[in-house]
């Protein structure tokens, strides 16, 4: 352009003075006529008037000037050019400008809405610092990020007794709330709830006697510390002779019964560890045993001499409720004046269970006869072989009580700027049965220095764009009662409003292994902040580098099904939000301290061998970027396409028995249907959000209701939520889950339904599969049918 400019006074340089033509208006006698006059030299600014034009003059009227070129020529002459430049100018722009607003676009991945790093992924001003970029805010919140705080905490609340209900707890409740009151946020809060608790009884101990071959009892068993119970136990006595059964995990019942040792009518002896406490009586009762005795073996444990062990004297305590809240108002908040119907937990245990310690059950272990158990299931205890029984008779003696316990949770907000009716969520367990280091000191210390870190960062500018709601839970060693009963207060409001729950218990277990108990949603988020925090004991690597490193396919490393002992499962399997709980591991050996009156800071920090500072702060890190994502990115960062993959893995399980249900005249088709109309919605949603306008805040809203309501569209629709609390159609439980329906179809090729006296739910009933097939079927379309939009765009030609 410049070029073609330079050329062109060139010219004007060059060529004579041309002779330009003007029109100037004539006064006196002549107004109303214009006349013609030649102008040599600059251009006459002509003012622009009403004309009449003179008719041609006779040839010789005036005299004749040189056929020069005149500037007005070659200004012709350029006119193509400009009008090209011009329009290459116009379309590199455009192209730049498209470039740019790809790179900006939130939703350029396969599935997933990714943010680059040095994108301005959020736009708006502060008062401060201008626009705020990602490395902004990063930067900000390690800053402000202190670890000297974290370890103080650990320390300070694993002294404090905090048992749900105490007069400990009450304590720690107002200082917490205090220091929440001290941080810039937009409210604080504190609700109350009235639950059910289950305590030991101290005047009446639980007891475990031997039993003669007459019925007669005999000696007692020392249970060292009466403290340690089963909360939600059934209450009674209960006698029967003695069979181990492993960790009591349904493929361990039906291996003793292969082996010709009927759980029925018998005690059992099962390991701490694998399944649940809960579980474990679950599978127990459902087997016909009369009684649970839970014990730690010292085999699933670290052999390592320089790390502290778990005693032999100490037993191990949790709940036996299969299920979350309070178990005596199922489906109801704990509010007091609340009218409840007289109804309880279809998952409490109506047989009675006890821990007891690995002394106690290197006793029992001895008096056992029968067959040698399977290698698997040996253990360090004896110096022979365990046998699985049966033995010997004993008696056992629960006699737990029930109180009325008031539970209060926390609350604090930072209040969003322009979706401040989206909450981020983040909790962490506070109460402990024991010092409860590991449990809920860690959790709370991380939770409570994210609170003073979001806080400075508000103080600096900082706004999220969505909510930041920070909570402390109570009640949680006795089934996430505080969380459950709160979303059991909130659901109508909940569903539509949480956007994602962090949970932050059981965080530091160890240092070696990082997994991340999760929704599919949040994997790829997952896997992005990995990238970005640094490992704690790898110098020099980031965690995800830490992990591929032992396996390159980091999700099979370290993404895990949420279990329902976490509180995170009911946000997911309840409510229909998307949840995480992270948790550092000792090369995958359980904690041997948890849920124990050793689980202190002292062992905890021995076991990390002095690195808890350091896994505290990293988790704190993780937890605190993920925040950031979710609450500041204009468009929710979650793989909406990812539960394509969960389905087409579980109908992989399916298309086994196709042939089987083709036998029968029966057909999966329908089930294929839904899943390719939710993969089409998932993929047409990403192809919207792709070609969409970025800054079109209307449309960003639009797309972040759907993309945040995913994980709700897989509960079932058609199944009770008093019945079926956990409707979640994945990571529920009840007949409506793929689980059930899986269970189901393996019948068609057991010996179940040839087997004399089998019962009805041992065997195959069509009836009962056409309905688990609907119920899944449906789900699955509803969930593609909300994930296409408006009614007038879905694809209703299935």
């Amino acid at each position: 352009m410049e070029r073609l400019w330079g050329l062109l006074q060139r010219a004007q340089l060059l060529s004579p003075r041309s002779s330009q033509t003007v029109y100037q208006r004539v006064e006196g006698p002549w107004k109303g006529h214009l006349e013609e006059e030649e102008e040599d030299g600059e251009e006459t600014l002509a003012h622009f008037c009403p004309m009449e034009l003179k008719g041609p003059e006779p040839l010789g009227s005036r005299p004749r000037q040189p056929n020069l070129i005149p500037w007005a020529a070659a200004g012709r002459r350029a006119a193509p050019y400009l009008v090209l430049t011009a329009l290459l100018i116009f379309t590199g722009a455009f192209l730049l400008g498209y470039v740019a607003f790809r790179g900006s676009c939130q939703a350029c991945g396969d599935s997933v809405l990714v943010v680059s790093e040095d994108v301005n992924y959020e736009p708006d001003l502060d008062f401060h610092r201008g626009t705020l970029y990602w490395s902004d805010l990063q930067a900000m919140f390690l800053q402000f990020l202190g670890e000297g705080r974290l370890e103080d905490t650990i320390r300070e609340t694993s002294l404090r007794e905090r048992v749900a209900g105490s007069a400990g707890m009450a304590a720690l409740t107002q200082d917490i709330r205090a220091a929440l009151s001290r941080q810039k946020l937009d409210h604080v809060w504190t609700d109350t709830h009235y639950v059910g608790l289950q305590f030991p009884d101290p005047a009446h101990p639980n007891t475990l006697h031997w039993v003669d071959e007459a019925g007669k009892v005999g000696e007692q068993l020392p249970l060292e510390d009466p403290d340690v119970y089963c909360p939600y136990s059934a209450i009674g006595n209960v006698t029967g002779e003695l069979v181990y059964a492993h960790y009591g995990r349904p493929e361990d019942l039906q291996d003793l019964r292969a082996r010709g040792v009927d759980p029925a009518g018998r005690l059992l002896l099962v390991r701490v560890g694998v399944i649940s406490f809960a579980q474990k009586v679950t599978n127990a009762q459902d087997f016909g045993a009369q009684g649970v005795l839970i014990y730690p073996e010292p085999a699933d444990f670290s052999q390592d001499p320089h790390k502290p062990s778990l005693s032999s004297q100490q037993a191990v305590y949790g709940h036996v409720h299969l299920g979350t809240g309070d178990p005596y108002t199922p489906g109801f908040p704990s509010f007091n004046q609340t009218q409840f119907p007289p109804v309880a937990s279809s998952g409490l245990p109506s047989i009675p269970a006890q821990p007891i310690s690995a002394d106690i059950a290197s006793r029992l272990l001895r008096k056992l006869k029968g067959p040698v158990a399977p290698q698997e299931w040996q253990g360090s205890l004896l110096g022979s072989p365990y046998h699985l029984g049966p033995g010997p008779g004993l008696r056992l003696v629960v006699n737990n009580h029930r109180t009325s316990t008031p539970i209060n949770n926390i609350f604090g907000c930072i209040e969003g700027r322009s979706e401040p009716d989206h909450y981020v969520v983040i909790g962490a367990q506070r109460d402990a049965w024991g010092p409860g280091a590991a449990k809920s000191a860690v959790g709370t210390a991380i939770l409570l220095e994210l609170v003073r870190t979001f806080s400075s960062m508000v103080s600096n500018g900082f706004r999220p764009r969505r909510s930041l709601l920070f909570i402390s839970w109570d009640g949680g060693d006795f089934g996430s009662v505080g969380s459950t009963e709160w979303l059991e207060g909130y659901l109508s409001v909940l569903h539509l409003k949480a956007v994602v729950y962090v949970s932050l218990d059981n965080a530091v277990l160890g240092d070696d292994k990082f997994h991340a108990k999760t929704s599919p949603l949040l994997t790829s988020l997952i896997e992005s902040v990995l990238k970005q925090v640094d490992s704690p004991n790898h110098s020099g690597q980031t965690l995800y580098e830490q992990v591929v490193f032992t396996n390159p396919s980091w999700d099979a490393e370290v993404i895990r099904p949420l279990p329902m002992d976490s509180s995170a499962y009911s946000f997911t399997a309840f409510v229909g939000v998307p949840a995480v709980e992270f948790s550092f591991m000792e090369d995958d050996q359980a904690y041997p301290f948890l849920h124990t009156k050793e689980d202190t800071y002292e062992n905890l920090h021995k076991v990390l061998q002095g690195r808890l500072p350091a896994v505290a702060q990293a988790v704190a890190q993780l937890a605190g970027q993920l925040l950031i994502r979710l609450s500041h990115d204009r468009l929710l960062p979650l793989d909406f396409g990812r539960y394509g993959d969960v389905v087409l893995r579980h109908i992989g399980n399916l298309n086994e028995f196709s042939g089987d249900l083709k036998a029968r005249g029966l057909t999966l088709q329908w089930v294929y249907s839904a899943r390719g109309d939710y993969i089409r919605a998932a993929e047409k949603l990403r192809q919207e959000i792709y070609s969409s306008e970025e800054r079109d805040e209307r449309l960003t809203r639009m797309y972040n209701v759907r993309i945040m309501r995913v994980e709700f569209y897989f509960l079932s629709q058609y199944v009770s939520p008093a019945d079926s609390p956990f409707r979640h159609i994945f990571m529920g439980r009840g007949d409506h889950t793929l689980g059930a329906l899986l269970d189901h179809l393996r019948l068609l090729r057991s010996n179940s339904s040839g087997t004399p006296g089998a019962t009805s739910s041992a065997v195959f009933q069509e009836s009962r599969f056409r309905r688990q097939l609907a119920l899944l079927t449906w789900t699955l379309q509803g969930a593609a049918n909300a994930l296409s939009g408006d009614v007038w765009n879905i694809d209703n030609s299935f």
